[in-house]
């Protein structure tokens, strides 16, 4: 009999196909497989890529017209028929750039005028997991034996337990259940991104096609986020708890297991060298005798982001027992990493960035926080060897917020953090004040752009609240104020790309010199050429410095009209107070 197609709501033949033989059905998938093998051959990617995103914006354009096919075909309600063709344009356009943050056309754009400026563009890669909300991890929880659920972790339970006793970054188990089975899914973050398998070559190739497609259109790199967590244990075995609720930070296994070396010269034979890319990783957790293998000119990346300085806040049980920060203690963190680090290669150094509180109020005591410590904890960063980082808003010394109740914070770590201050026995104003202090959060406010309403970020409501110091921190005051750290931080590029002295700041050797003083932080940058000492008072005090050579010239200063006391073989500090000088060693 003939196949009808028949509209469930009201039983109305929509049309009705004739039958077809034996012969026929066989001819049709021959041809079928033929042009299959053609296309695999010719393997047109960029061609294919140019129609799905022609698909995408067409399902978008006539969504309502395919939904109505669909409610007809299958009897499906129209709203959730709209959606499944939202999520097929979305599925379509996975090589497209996120409708919140413009178009393509956009995107194209900003790369061709940032090559007319002479600059790079870097993007942020996230490839240890993805959305829950994707196409593989959807059709991973349909068929959770079939191809897909491989490209993840799904495993049984015990007992009517996970599988193991390991605890999310953010909190919880690793493992949620797959509904319907008696399966868990593991996610290291936050439920809402299960874990990728790399284990699978079927899901590294597919990760693989994807960075390329973004550096054949001219991307210079990228921040790799969170990559040292793709090699896991298989067998997922439990660890010795370490908090109440008997689970182990999910950190355990990722110290204790080897391989992921392998994991990532394969991702960079695959991709970022054939294109001579740019790489940043967000490495923790590495092994004390990996560095190597990390950073220099056979490592797995260009650098990564030195976090030694950040450690310092770790605390045994969360943030409520984070240790203050000590400068005796920072000060001896980055020196012995850039000893160690300039062995081999560079790291990218950091005040702060979106993971991390704002550095004025992490790094620098009470007293300190004023625009002259602001210039000088800029300064001792943006000249220590390595690849200086600024994160927006540094450049012009933005604080942490005042928040004042756990409602107002959007972070999920840091609500989870106040929860373990609370189960602790903190009163909810103690977790509120190592929230207040710890908070990543603190990194996502608004710019601060004026004076003006919201900061002059925006005219409606922004997605956290606004600093409340915007009044007295923001662009365009700092513009007008010759004496601001908006324009000291420009002074810090114009010198550290100068042509007298690039060279020495990007490959001079890095010396610490006064260790034995208290409360201050010193050390050459010098090469074959060049001789500069960079010298900061972070104590309350003045001090006074017994020179080893004789100043040459001063380069910067955090005072006004950049005068600084020195004598022939004295230097004198102000609390708080940087000098930069190109010295005539003895």
């Amino acid at each position: 009999m003939a196949y009808k197609t028949i509209y469930p709501f009201t039983n109305e033949t929509l049309k009705e196909y004739a039958n077809h033989t034996d012969a026929e059905l066989e001819q049709a998938i021959a041809s079928g497989h033929a042009l299959y093998k053609q296309w695999r051959r010719e393997n047109n990617l960029e061609e294919r890529k140019a129609q799905l995103h022609k698909v995408a914006d067409l399902l978008r354009r006539d969504a309502d017209k395919y939904a109505e096919t669909i409610t007809k075909d299958m009897g499906k309600l129209i709203g959730e028929a709209k959606g499944e063709v939202l999520l097929c344009a979305d599925i379509a356009d996975y090589y497209a750039i996120a409708e919140e943050f413009g178009t393509m056309e956009e995107f194209d754009e900003l790369l061709a005028e940032a090559k007319k400026r002479d600059m790079h563009i870097i993007m942020d890669l996230v490839i240890n997991h993805c959305s829950d909300k994707h196409e593989w991890f959807q059709k991973a929880l349909a068929d959770p034996e079939g191809e897909y659920a491989d490209y993840f972790y799904f495993r049984k339970g015990r007992n009517g337990n996970p599988p193991s006793n390991l605890r999310s970054y953010f909190g919880g188990s690793c493992w949620e259940p797959v509904p319907g089975t008696d399966k868990y899914y593991f996610h290291m973050f936050a439920k809402e991104q299960p874990d990728l398998n790399w284990e699978n070559p079927k899901l590294r190739q597919k990760l693989y096609d994807m960075i390329n497609w973004w550096l054949e259109k001219g991307l210079s790199g990228f921040r790799i986020d969170a990559i040292i967590n793709i090699k896991k244990d298989l067998k997922f075995p439990d660890f010795e708890p370490d908090g109440a609720d008997g689970m182990a930070g999910c950190w355990k296994m990722v110290e204790s297991v080897d391989g992921v070396g392998e994991l990532l010269e394969d991702l960079k034979k695959n991709t970022f060298q054939k294109y001579d890319a740019f790489t940043v990783g967000e490495v923790f957790n590495m092994k004390a005798d990996e560095l190597p293998e990390f950073i220099g000119e056979n490592g797995h990346f260009s650098t990564i982001f030195d976090f030694s300085a950040h450690c310092l806040s770790d605390g045994e049980h969360g943030w409520y027992d984070a240790p203050k920060m000590e400068f005796s203690k920072w000060r001896k963190a980055i020196f012995q990493s850039q000893l160690e680090t300039q062995k081999y290669g560079f790291k990218a150094n950091i005040i702060e960035n979106h993971d991390e509180p704002r550095g004025v109020s992490r790094f620098l005591p009470a007293y300190a926080q004023t625009p002259a410590g602001t210039k000088m904890l800029g300064t001792v960063n943006f000249l220590l060897r390595g690849i200086p980082f600024i994160y927006q808003g540094q450049e012009i010394g933005m604080k942490n917020a005042k928040w004042n109740s756990i409602d107002e914070f959007d972070d999920i770590s840091t609500k989870d953090q106040y929860q373990i201050a609370r189960e602790a026995g903190l009163s909810d104003r103690e977790a509120m004040e190592a929230c207040n202090r710890m908070s990543r959060d603190n990194a996502r406010t608004p710019m601060q752009w004026t004076s003006g309403e919201n900061a002059g970020f925006t005219k409606g409501t922004a997605w956290l609240k606004i600093n409340p110091d915007y009044k007295e921190i923001n662009v365009e005051d700092q513009e007008n104020n010759p004496d601001s750290v908006l324009n000291y931080y420009r002074k810090l590029v114009a010198l550290r790309k100068s042509d007298d002295f690039k060279a020495v700041f990007t490959y001079g050797e890095f010396i610490p010199e006064y260790e034995e003083m208290d409360d201050i932080l010193a050390f050459y940058r010098t090469d074959a050429a060049t001789s500069i000492l960079v010298v900061a008072n972070f104590g309350t005090d003045a001090a006074s410095i017994e020179l080893k050579g004789n100043v040459k010239r001063v380069l910067m200063s955090n005072q006004k009209n950049e005068t600084v006391d020195y004598t022939k073989n004295r230097l004198n500090l102000k609390s708080c107070e940087v000098v930069v000088l190109e010295m005539k060693m003895e």
